[in-house]
């Protein structure tokens, strides 16, 4: 054929099926286009058939949306679509509209710019060319429908990457549709949602941003979304307006029929601006988003305020912007300065309004930024308080059943679904699940299948996370026993079987057993069983952890572990793992149950050379011989288990250690504690005071800066010093010259200041010049030897060395007690 015969080209369309998009909410259109060149005759010469495909998105269909009116509408618009089959558009619509989300699990996708669309449903009678640039940038210069459509058909070619280098060298276009964005976007929000999303395109790509960057798009995009913000507000004002007015007509306040069909069209009108303001937002804040890859982009908007922009752009309800925003805030909330923009304003209080929610990458996307934001103690007191607690805590649950009433489907013999005009065709099934196809026969037949609802795994993973936190603090700890967790966590537990148990699922229960309260829930039926049985079987120490946490509490449920001294017991001489065998100790060392003879347990299963052997110094790891002398503290409490530990030759040995880790404070108190046991007991008392130089350690200890170690070291001194006259003596003569050298210093402070001398007056005159108090001064005032001038206000001294009172910081001596003091120490004699 030579090209000089060809004079016309025919395409002829021909309508093929229609169907419902497998997951977006569109229709999609399958035909056929022949294309037939003719000669000049008129005859064909050659002929060529191609089968396409239309997609007809559909985003703002509702469950409130006209299905007649937008089948017509669809019809009218889509020449491909024959009107007689009007009825089949409706079926898909209604279909559409009463979709249910698949069930099975789907793989996570991010929102992608072909999901962004400036106007919904507009097609263009022309293809786009990017020859014909120049005339697209003409129309820029026109009025504002020009405008719009000159914008849209470049939007046409940006949407293509293989277009997005060639418009990067057209600065005439990019130059032009800057201005127009940055002079007329309050004139029209279609032409400001369209130029935008034009530069949107470029902004997918990194390489592109400096042309953002260049032409201060993304300062004129913030500029724009606080303006509609603002419009928004004044929108909901007038809006309010007018339903009040409504409300007063009702109940007659206000005699005006018309009121409410002006509320009506008002509302109406709020509706159809507000979806264009909707997307005109979402493609603005989605350029930002891409912007914001460059942290110093982001620190830019930040000093816009474009947390607060965001956070108050939470209070709408599309769902499309609100994964938007909320994926914004994520990202921005691994940031200092932004995780604490977003704490002074409701940012949680709005995150708790989506959770749950029906639409499942918007209820990741918030559980996500919930969890980055569970990081900061505040913002987890702002969700307790938000009541996030059982929201999260229900998304724990197992899998959800929703029943359906089943009616069966009978179609006529040879008949096949989608060939009746009222029945929509089923998708095979490659490109449907198999829940999906449930579905749409359901919406054929009415109510029929039983579906099965898996909750996702990774969700059920971001929510265990974020209760974690929050059961990290205390005051929270309490608040779980009044949510159905607990329970639905052990069941989790118990469900893991013989396999390894998720680390969060175990941290998060070990931080629930540290409550009173929920230990006593986990110990319900046969739950202190089941977890005995499992961490004995799998010789688990986390498990074993939460045993131990559970075992620190009194009442019932320590009277509970009387049952399994033995099985703890006869795993400590075993050579089992360092970690679970310190979990085993610690836990034995909390059952401080009057009912338990220790004395027999340590006899029985042969402890007492386990515990000598492991106070070396080096014989294993510090953890392991600090819960060994906690241990013996615990034992130490039974007087004939003290006499054993004695005769053993256990106190030497811990005095050894008490040497070997003296800096350590977390085992001077320990050890300290373990002596204040034993001196209560007779045997144990006299082998401490007279074959030991633990007293001696003891008052070493007694001005550690350590507050514990203190008062421990007093208790026990005083406990010594009445049972011992020589050890008395001297712990009276230490404390003494305690008081009397932190006095000393303050005296000398106070004289090199103000530079003049300083006297201090007892009863018989002047102390002397270095201002020492002998201890026997005070000895003969205890003992009654020391005269007390009439008047004087005396009074009783208290039973045992016990401390009643710190008065001031001045030395113990007759003249420095006066009625409005209290006496340091009381003692009374050795007895």
């Amino acid at each position: 054929m030579q090209a000089d015969d060809a004079r016309y080209l025919k395409r002829k369309y021909k309508g093929g099926s229609l169907d419902v998009h497998p997951t977006e909410k569109a229709l999609v259109v399958q035909y056929e286009v022949e294309a037939t060149i003719l000669g000049e005759m008129g005859d064909p010469m050659l002929g060529e058939r191609k089968e396409c495909q239309k997609i007809i998105r559909l985003k703002s269909l509702n469950s409130s949306t006209d299905i007649s009116s937008l089948a017509r509408k669809v019809v009218e618009e889509c020449r491909l679509i024959s009107p007689s089959r009007l009825p089949e558009v409706e079926q898909l619509l209604f279909y559409l509209q009463n979709r249910k989300k698949s069930a099975e699990k789907k793989e996570k996708k991010q929102i992608k710019p072909r999901d962004l669309t400036p106007f919904e449903g507009m097609e263009l009678d022309e293809e786009a060319n990017i020859n014909n640039m120049d005339d697209y940038v003409e129309l820029l210069y026109e009025d504002i429908p020009e405008k719009i459509r000159g914008a849209t058909l470049i939007l046409h070619l940006a949407r293509n990457p293989d277009n997005l280098e060639e418009l990067l060298q057209n600065e005439t276009a990019l130059g032009a549709l800057a201005r127009v964005l940055r002079e007329d976007w309050k004139q029209s929000v279609d032409l400001a949602t369209t130029i935008i999303y034009v530069f949107f395109c470029f902004s997918s790509f990194s390489q592109f941003h400096s042309l953002i960057t260049h032409y201060k798009i993304g300062a004129l995009c913030m500029n724009i979304i606080e303006h509609e913000l603002k419009r928004y507000d004044l929108w909901q004002d007038e809006l309010q307006k007018k339903k009040k007015a409504d409300i007063l007509s009702v109940f007659e306040v206000v005699d005006n029929q018309n009121l409410k069909r002006e509320y009506e069209k008002a509302l109406k009108k709020y509706h159809g601006l507000l979806t264009k303001q909707e997307q005109l937002l979402r493609v603005a804040m989605y350029l930002l988003l891409n912007l914001s890859e460059d942290t110093r982009t982001e620190l830019k908007m930040r000093n816009k305020n474009i947390v607060h922009l965001l956070v108050k752009t939470l209070d709408r309800d599309s769902e499309e912007l609100l994964v938007l925003v909320v994926s914004f805030l994520k990202k921005l909330s691994i940031f200092l300065e932004n995780k604490n923009d977003m704490a002074e304003v409701d940012t949680v209080e709005k995150l708790a309004k989506l959770v749950p929610c029906d639409h499942e990458d918007l209820l990741n996307i918030t559980l996500r930024l919930l969890l980055n934001l569970s990081f900061d103690t505040g913002l987890r007191g702002k969700m307790v308080q938000a009541e996030l607690l059982p929201k999260i805590t229900a998304l724990l649950g197992p899998q959800e059943h929703i029943w359906l009433q089943y009616t069966e489907i009978t179609l006529p013999e040879g008949s096949m679904a989608g060939s009746d005009p009222y029945t929509p065709p089923l998708a095979p099934l490659g490109s449907e699940s198999v829940s999906l196809i449930k579905s749409r026969l359901m919406c054929i037949a009415g109510p029929g299948f039983v579906v099965l609802c898996e909750r996702d795994e990774v969700q059920r993973q971001i929510a265990m996370r974020i209760l974690y936190h929050i059961s990290m603090d205390d005051r929270f700890k309490s608040m779980f026993a009044y949510t159905d967790c607990i329970p639905q966590v052990m069941k989790m537990l118990f469900d893991c079987g013989e396999e390894r148990i998720d680390a969060e699922l175990i941290s998060f229960c070990i931080n629930l057993a540290a409550n009173k309260r929920n230990a006593h829930i986990m110990c319900e039926g046969n739950g202190l069983k089941m977890l005995m049985k499992r961490a004995l079987k799998l010789k688990d120490p986390l498990i074993m952890k939460m045993i131990r946490n559970i075992s620190q509490h009194d009442g019932s449920s320590k009277n509970l572990f009387i049952d399994y001294v033995g099985d703890l017991a006869a795993q400590i001489g075993l050579k089992e793992e360092e970690e679970f065998v310190i979990e085993c100790l610690g836990t034995l060392s909390n059952l401080t149950i009057p009912d338990l003879d220790w004395e027999l347990v340590l006899k029985e299963y042969n402890l007492v050379p386990y515990l000598k052997d492991h106070l070396k110094p080096g014989s294993a790891e510090d953890d392991l011989i600090l819960e060994v002398v906690i241990m013996i503290g615990t034992v130490s409490m039974d007087d004939s288990c003290a006499v054993m530990l004695a005769k053993s030759g256990i106190i030497p040995a811990l005095i050894e250690l008490l040497n070997a880790q003296q800096e350590d404070d977390e085992f001077v108190c320990q050890i300290v504690y373990v002596f204040y046991q034993m001196v209560f007991h007779q045997a144990t008392r006299d082998v401490i005071i007279k074959e030991t130089q633990a007293p001696a350690y003891l008052i070493d200890l007694m001005h550690d800066k350590n507050t514990e170690i203190r008062k421990v070291c007093d208790n026990t001194l005083d406990i010594i010093a009445e049972y011992d006259v020589e050890w008395g003596k001297k712990i009276q003569s230490e404390k003494f010259r305690w008081h009397n050298s932190q006095w000393l210093e303050m005296v000398e402070n106070r004289q090199m200041d103000e530079a003049e001398p300083f006297m201090v007056l007892s009863l018989d005159g002047i102390i002397p010049a270095d201002g020492a108090i002998s201890p026997e001064f005070y000895s003969d005032y205890q003992n009654g030897e020391l005269l007390v001038p009439q008047g004087f206000p005396t009074r009783s001294l208290t039973d045992g060395y016990s401390q009643i009172g710190v008065g001031s910081a001045r030395p113990a001596t007759a003249y420095g007690f006066r009625p409005d003091e209290q006496f340091y120490y009381g003692f009374t004699a050795s007895r």
